[in-house]
């Protein structure tokens, strides 16, 4: 894997996890980095690797959830001619790749048990036997692994090794997600607005505005760093005016043409005797709103109030939900003085 990558933010959050990552460096051990999808374990893995003492050996990366389980322990350990169907000849594994160098397993928790206990013999003895042969083969790897899952969990559940996990955990570096990195959002969007500016020839930076700078800052990001930069890289390019970027489109397949999803076989009316639904929303009472539109404003605020709290004031999820874009549904919460509900 030869690139050219930054690390980029400034919160102590993200700091303290890249010293943290930066100090396990130059220990010849395995870590481990845990984050949601999006905030940059692989970036983290590399620097690992660059800071090591094996940073002029082999940096090898395999998703394990990339390939189907039949194959996985050919892909790390290789195999010989004729070992199964279609082995026509040998094939060295991503192990001896990366001899004297670091192997990056992506997504480690997809791992099947088979391949967990196979592995778990090549990371305490050094060695890995190809499928279809008897001889073992000596490898001198160091191992960074990573996952969005809290193994824990996983090993309580039986589902993942309890000494592979042992024996992986030197050290684990937690990546905070964004939303938990304070000041970054602007950091980052600033950093990839300038550099798609420059990558459609334009070298100025005009900024973001006071519109798109509100959205940036309140917008919870699940998709971490890479939502980000798809957000900030489509506004720029569409951007057509002269002064500030601000118009973003957080959701790119929001469209009034967007294709209906398939239709649910209604639920059977509840009889007399049910109760009502727990999350049914109640109408507003009539004793002193006896006029139409002072009902209907009751009824939207309520509305609303409870779509926020359903969806954990999460606003682009309550916007997706009730069918709104995100600017609706700021204009209306807005309109009933809702915008600092949840916080």
């Amino acid at each position: 894997m030869e690139r050219t990558t930054q690390v980029i933010g400034q919160s102590s959050a993200f700091l303290d996890a890249l010293e943290r990552a930066s100090r396990a460096a130059i220990m010849d051990r395995p870590v481990l980095v845990i984050g949601e999808r999006g905030t940059g374990k692989e970036l983290v893995a590399e620097r690992l690797h660059r800071l090591s003492q094996r940073w002029d050996q082999p940096l090898v990366v395999m998703n394990c959830a990339a390939l189907p389980e039949t194959l996985i322990e050919a892909e790390l350990f290789g195999h010989e001619a004729g070992a199964f169907t279609g082995a026509t000849k040998a094939r060295t594994g991503r192990f001896e790749e990366a001899h004297r160098g670091t192997l990056f397993l992506d997504e480690l928790g997809t791992l099947s048990m088979g391949a967990q206990e196979r592995l778990l013999r090549a990371v305490e003895y050094g060695e890995i036997h190809r499928i279809g042969s008897s001889r073992p083969t000596q490898v001198d790897v160091r191992i960074v692994a990573a996952t969005n899952e809290h193994l824990p969990d996983r090993v309580d559940a039986g589902t993942f090794r309890a000494d592979l996990l042992d024996r992986l955990s030197f050290e684990v570096v937690t990546l905070p997600p964004l939303r938990h990195r304070g000041g970054d959002v602007i950091v980052l969007a600033e950093f990839y607005g300038r550099r798609m500016r420059s990558e459609i020839g334009q070298e100025d930076w005009p900024g973001f505005g006071p519109h798109a700078l509100d959205i940036l800052e309140n917008y919870d990001w699940p998709g971490n760093v890479r939502e980000l930069r798809n957000v900030v890289e489509r506004a720029v390019y569409r951007w057509e005016q002269d002064g500030p970027i601000d118009s973003i489109e957080i959701d790119p397949f929001q469209s009034p043409y967007r294709p209906r999803a398939a239709k649910v076989a209604p639920a059977p009316a509840a009889t007399a005797d049910e109760a009502p639904a727990r999350d049914a929303v109640p109408l507003p009472p009539m004793d002193d709103a006896r006029d139409f539109k002072t009902r209907v404003n009751r009824f939207e605020r309520e509305l609303l109030a409870q779509a926020l709290a359903e969806h954990r004031f999460n606003q682009r999820a309550t916007a997706e939900a009730l069918g709104l874009t995100y600017d609706q549904l700021r204009h209306a919460l807005k309109r009933h003085e809702l915008l600092g509900a949840g916080g």
